[in-house]
């Protein structure tokens, strides 16, 4: 629980504070190693209302990182059900 509040600031501190790529990578870090981290798709949504633009490719939409991160981790979600690692796996 305490590893999950430190990424969450860790990724807040990176929206604010550093380059748009780096938030991305940290988010994806979250979505792959937290069960259901929404933080991750809420803090891009804080992002996208402080720095979006509206893309012509996207319908003229602000908040496609919100809605990409939203979709990666469903399906992040659905992957990590169909694929399960044991110890003796591994042996």
């Amino acid at each position: 629980m305490v590893i999950r509040l430190l990424v969450s600031f860790l990724l807040l501190l990176s929206i604010l504070y550093m380059p748009f790529w780096v938030s991305i990578i940290l988010a994806l870090f979250g979505i792959i190693y937290f069960r259901y981290y929404w933080e991750s798709t809420i803090l891009l949504f804080i992002s996208d209302l402080l720095y979006g633009i509206k893309e012509d490719r996207f319908w003229d939409i602000y908040i496609i990182s919100f809605f990409i991160s939203f979709i990666v981790l469903l399906i992040a979600e659905m992957l990590k059900k169909k694929i399960r690692f044991s110890k003796q796996e591994i042996k």
